[in-house]
């Protein structure tokens, strides 16, 4: 069962209440199922009962559990639980969550970079408009990728002529003029840090790390600890992280395993991370936040380290290749993915060699 399936399930049981006038609400056009948090019961977990209270007349916890009645049992369910003010909790059975897994990292796998693209913007026509800074500049440049890999036509404009080093940082202005849609204020760098500066001192992807981490509220450190090649940087984390999968793909090959999910495999906190990815994604641009999606890639590559270190993808010693090294590279491959998306949506490359 994938999400797709579990809301078709649930739509499915609101539709079946309301034929049986046991729930007096019109049938919403879709149902939406998430991951369940960190904490939290399930797999799964669906709001559509507090959604449906007010017009039927229902406390949610009610219509939650007219709802469970009639998911529970369900091919590929294994328990149906009403928490807090009425959420449902679906937690699949085993083999249902081994097909979940198989099919987010064939997904990562088949849509490349352009995995965690969504639609929850498209048709929408937004216009920024910043400040004449470099903090300001980038960050409104980062926020039109995120708007734009929603769907959403962006147009950005700046209060003087822009200032021609930005688009080595990747900002790009396509007018002038007032401020239509005002882009959350951030914290200007000092005034003696010019985009040229930067470029000089920290190179483009370190400026946009160091730029778009914090959150645009907070002071932007752009010391030289941006380009230390070790753990006290999450820029080299993340980057390092994506390099070591390229090179597992490239040694796999080398060996003659080929990275194909055809087992599960025992990696909880990676494929949570993946699986979050286009719910991040999204949450940044709605925010327009992009520390937001900085944040997300330190935790698929702190995620990716631990998967690495515990279970090995490539045969040890004289080991033999198997399905199961085959499922591991597979995923080390998505993870690699995952963060090149990001990087790219941050502005920042993702090199296959550090």
């Amino acid at each position: 069962m994938t999400p797709a399936d579990l809301s078709r399930t649930v739509l499915h049981a609101v539709r079946r209440a309301v034929d049986e006038d046991v729930l007096r609400a019109p049938v919403p056009a879709s149902v939406r199922v998430e991951r369940t948090r960190p904490g939290g019961s399930g797999d799964y977990a669906c709001a559509v009962a507090l959604q449906l209270a007010g017009p039927s007349g229902i406390p949610a916890r009610g219509v939650a559990e007219i709802l469970r009645e009639r998911v529970a049992g369900a091919p590929g369910i294994g328990r149906v639980e009403v928490t807090g003010p009425g959420f449902l909790n679906f937690t699949l059975e085993t083999s249902a969550g081994e097909e979940i897994r198989a099919a987010l990292v064939r997904d990562v796998l088949a849509r490349g970079t352009g995995f965690g693209l969504g639609t929850g913007c498209a048709g929408e026509v937004r216009r920024l408009h910043h400040r004449r800074e470099v903090r300001a500049a980038v960050w409104a440049a980062a926020v039109k990728r995120l708007l734009a890999a929603q769907g959403a036509l962006v147009r950005t404009s700046c209060e003087e002529a822009p200032d021609p080093d930005w688009e080595r940082l990747g900002v790009t202005v396509d007018a002038h003029g007032r401020r239509p849609v005002p882009l959350e204020e951030t914290r200007p760098v000092p005034a003696a840090a010019t985009a040229g500066e930067l470029l000089e001192r920290l190179g483009a992807d370190a400026a946009l790390w160091g730029l778009l981490r914090p959150a645009a509220h907070d002071h932007a450190p752009l010391d030289d600890g941006l380009l230390v090649q070790g753990e006290p940087n999450p820029l080299f984390l993340v980057r390092y992280a994506h390099a070591r999968s390229r090179a597992l793909v490239r040694e796999g090959l080398r060996l003659g395993v080929t990275p194909r999910y055809e087992s599960d495999v025992d990696a909880p906190a990676l494929h949570e991370v993946l699986a979050a990815h286009p719910d991040a994604l999204a949450a940044a641009a709605r925010h327009q936040a992009p520390d937001r999606v900085a944040r997300h890639l330190e935790t698929v590559a702190a995620a990716f380290f631990d998967f690495h270190d515990a279970t090995p993808p490539l045969p040890v010693g004289h080991e033999k290749p198997s399905a199961a090294h085959r499922s591991r590279l597979a995923l080390a491959e998505a993870a690699g993915t995952v963060l090149a998306g990001g990087l790219s949506v941050l502005g920042i490359s993702a090199p296959e060699h550090l």
